[in-house]
């Protein structure tokens, strides 16, 4: 028998990336990856395809003879989530899609009732309604963590006043808030989701995380493997005019302190995921280890 194929939108970003590893390594799925520019792409899927979230033509011509979707959008790109997953969610449905994945993140708004705005939180929440009603066969939500990756990309460690490397942030080091995963690990959760339809395919929330750290714990870890960091801890008002963007910054972490990355009751959403993710997730500690050269 041919080998059903999973699309993977966003492949050569660090959330499709991982999904497209998870995918080939298991092996019972043909993963065909969808991005902009097919002719750069030199990762693991086995076939590539030109598609754009802005164009639902390109996009439906891409999912064609695909049983799955799964879709991330790039906020930090400048990109209109809402409309993106629209289009997405057209397109799967143009192309008879069975089982469509959508990556999304807690609705801020609704969790704080108002007091905290975070877009790039809410704004991929909002989707989830229309995945909802698009009247798909099955359908999952994942939800990413705070990546490790982070802390050698978009929040890696800065020079200091006093000289040290480190962070500036407005959080409470001691607070134990952040759910936090490799992203990489996501993709076993999506590969567990496409291959547990019947499990997890009538709107279940999987929600990645391996631990729940404190910036202490953060400091901790790499201190363990020989990397020492300073943790500086600022108003969050005072954060907000550091650099363009630094507001949504600042209200994301308050946020973490007041409901925890993933909001209130996400145990049994965490669990979920452990338990259908196709490997085990990697530890901070390990990702240290094999990541701070």
């Amino acid at each position: 028998m041919e080998k059903k194929i999973i699309a993977v939108v966003g492949a050569t970003g660090l959330q499709g990336e991982g999904v497209v590893g998870a995918l080939t390594k298991e092996g019972s799925f043909k993963v065909r990856a969808i991005t902009r520019n097919p002719d750069r792409y030199e990762g693991k899927a086995h076939e590539v395809v030109q598609g754009d979230l802005t164009g639902l033509d390109s996009l439906t011509a891409a999912f064609k003879g695909a049983h799955g979707v799964f879709v991330v959008t790039n906020f930090w790109e400048g990109a209109d989530e809402f409309a993106q997953g629209k289009t997405a969610i057209q397109a799967a449905k143009n192309a008879n899609a069975d089982h469509f994945i959508w990556s999304t993140l807690p609705n801020v708004g609704q969790i704080s009732q108002g007091k905290f705005e975070v877009p790039h939180f809410t704004g991929k929440a909002k989707v989830d309604e229309l995945v909802k009603n698009a009247g798909f066969v099955h359908y999952t939500f994942v939800r990413p963590s705070f990546y490790f990756q982070n802390f050698f990309g978009q929040l890696s460690a800065q020079a200091q006043q006093d000289g040290s490397l480190g962070w500036t942030l407005p959080i409470d080091p001691t607070k134990r808030v952040i759910h936090m995963a490799d992203i990489n690990d996501l993709g076993k959760v999506v590969a567990g989701a496409f291959l547990n339809p019947e499990k997890v395919g009538k709107g279940s929330y999987l929600s990645l995380a391996t631990e729940i750290n404190s910036f202490n714990d953060v400091l901790v870890a790499f201190k363990e493997n020989g990397k020492e960091y300073s943790f500086n801890h600022v108003p969050g008002e005072v954060f907000s005019n550091f650099f363009e963007g630094a507001g949504e910054l600042a209200q994301m972490f308050a946020y973490f302190e007041a409901h925890t990355y993933m909001g209130p009751n996400a145990e049994q959403q965490i669990e979920l995921a452990k338990e259908i993710a196709t490997e085990k997730f990697t530890s901070l500690n390990d990702w240290i280890k094999q990541n701070a050269k």
